[in-house]
């Protein structure tokens, strides 16, 4: 449930990417608000802009002109320290290719962004073992990926988002490689997740994925064509 404050504000962005003489506009001045608590899925074709959207929302990358204010603070005036701490802390990645390190853990996974915190080893333990437990997969934790299924891959990798605490996960195709039975699981993991209170932002360009999201946003040619809430999504009274 949202309660109304935007936590990610976007006013006239573009972006503009050159390859010698040619000029690739990827964003022609996308406004977008998403408030605290909203599951919003951003779809379009392959070019419409949705990935470049995606980067900046994430700090990965900043417009070419316009502003994009993250909690009310325009992520211009942040240095590139300031940035790091915002991607460590206050947001979490979930990606489709899941990027776990192959002869790692579960655990040591999950760990691995308070490693770069500067976490203490006994404190990122306890919060790995709480995140891994929370996306059910407490009984699995010394398991390499390889020993993992591909839905229980994708749930370390969530559970690696989730273990600093970030009040917004965002993820990018996040189903793209799963079957359909473990894409119902992690969206509902999603779902649970927006329950408890996370703002949650996904790609993706499945329709049967984005019946889960509370707002559905559609890009097409570097803009935003159609923003449409959801009153009642997929896996809304389960």
């Amino acid at each position: 449930m949202t309660d109304g404050a935007a936590v990610i504000e976007l006013q006239r962005v573009t972006k503009t990417y050159r390859t010698g003489d040619v000029e690739v506009h990827a964003l022609r001045g996308v406004d977008l608000v998403v408030r605290r608590g909203e599951l919003v899925a951003i779809m379009g074709a392959s070019g419409s802009g949705k990935s470049t959207l995606m980067n900046i929302v994430g700090c990965l990358d900043v417009p070419t002109a316009g502003r994009f204010l993250l909690d009310g603070i325009d992520v211009r005036a942040l240095d590139d320290a300031s940035l790091a701490t915002v991607r460590n802390r206050r947001i979490g990645f979930v990606f489709q290719s899941f990027n776990l390190i192959p002869r790692t853990s579960a655990l040591a996974n999950v760990e691995l962004p308070l490693a770069y915190g500067g976490v203490a080893r006994r404190e990122r333990r306890q919060r790995a073992l709480a995140a891994l437990d929370a996306v059910g997969l407490g009984d699995r934790v010394e398991h390499l990926p390889t020993e993992l299924s591909g839905g229980q891959q994708q749930r370390v990798a969530v559970a690696r988002a989730l273990v600093t605490s970030p009040a917004i996960v965002l993820a990018d195709e996040p189903t793209g490689n799963l079957d359909s039975v473990s894409t119902a699981e992690i969206m509902q993991l999603f779902v649970q997740l927006n329950r408890e209170g996370r703002t949650i932002v996904l790609i993706t360009h499945e329709p049967d994925v984005a019946a889960y999201a509370t707002r559905v946003v559609r890009m097409r040619d570097g803009l935003v064509v159609a923003d449409d809430v959801r009153p009642v999504p997929v896996g809304a009274g389960s």
